[in-house]
């Protein structure tokens, strides 16, 4: 779809432009993996034992690590060799992952990590695919995902999907040993679950809140995960928190419409995207903070 500009009262269509190299396009994405894929950066040219070095190491949002590989040109076969990492990071234990995390965001930022070791992602981000290139990403049960790129001239950038994939469970019996820790925690993880660690008058907050999010739009999804109820529609845009004295919730960095000032900012920012939180302890509240939620999911459309 062509990309315009408004000129006055009329419509200029900006024009494609090549990037000049392939380091180029990675060195972009990477600078702003947390904007544009709600990512974390761990790193770059990352040297595996099997010879080859992969373009980029990431852990997403819900803590699935991330592999990113870059191609200028769809003939390119970004899949294959993108698929060859991923069996590499198979056979790795949770821990080597766990302590790259540690090592590369530090002990603070890597407590807030619940790693999903058992749904690894692959992420292709090509000027364009072929239909060989689709037909082998749907068919392959893993997550792989291709997002086509477009550099415009005026300095616009573009990123969308091509093909998105649904987690799943990796079934490698290998793997399925090494992650047997990781999926018994996994069996613990419901929002029934959360709401044990709030007070009835919380329990019954929650539920008036979590009616007003999901009826914000069909599009939006609850994850709950060990900590907190993810809200997400593409991006987590609230993660609310349940505690016996209310909830907290955490939105995107914005700068919200916010009358009452409820928002606070967190100086060096939550899960990479989430910096800004705000407090619902009363039903008196409630439509207050879901306007403010509701500006937090404008910014993930």
């Amino acid at each position: 779809m062509p990309i315009f500009q408004i000129v006055g009262a009329k419509l200029k269509k900006l024009k494609v432009l090549q990037l000049d190299k392939e380091k180029t396009l990675q060195q972009l994405v990477e600078a702003n993996l947390s904007e544009v894929l709600d990512m974390a950066f761990l790193d770059s040219e990352y040297t595996t034992t099997f010879g080859g070095r992969i373009d980029t190491l990431a852990v997403d949002d819900s803590g699935a690590p991330v592999i990113i590989e870059y191609k200028r040109n769809k003939n390119d076969n970004v899949i294959n060799q993108s698929l060859s990492y991923l069996k590499w990071l198979k056979s790795q234990k949770p821990g080597f992952f766990e302590k790259l995390i540690q090592d590369k965001l530090g002990t603070e930022a890597a407590k807030k990590v619940q790693l999903d070791w058992n749904n690894p992602r692959v992420i292709c981000i090509a000027e364009s695919f072929s239909k060989f290139d689709i037909d082998t990403a749907e068919v392959v049960p893993l997550r792989i995902e291709l997002m086509r790129y477009r550099y415009y001239d005026n300095n616009v950038f573009s990123l969308e999907p091509v093909h998105l994939a649904e987690g799943g469970t990796i079934t490698t019996e290998a793997h399925q040993k090494d992650a047997q820790k990781h999926q018994n925690e996994d069996k613990t993880i419901s929002v029934e679950a959360l709401l044990t660690k709030g007070s009835p008058e919380t329990k019954e907050l929650f539920g008036q809140l979590r009616e007003r999010i999901m009826a914000l739009d069909e599009s939006v999804e609850e994850k709950p995960t060990s900590l907190y109820v993810a809200y997400r529609r593409s991006k987590n845009f609230a993660e609310v928190h349940i505690n016996k004295s209310g909830l907290k919730i955490f939105m995107r960095p914005f700068e919200y419409s916010d009358p009452k000032n409820m928002v606070e900012k967190i100086s060096e920012g939550y899960n990479w995207t989430l910096d800004r939180k705000v407090y619902l302890k009363s039903a008196a509240e409630l439509d207050d903070v879901i306007s403010l939620i509701e500006q937090s999911f404008k910014d993930v459309l």
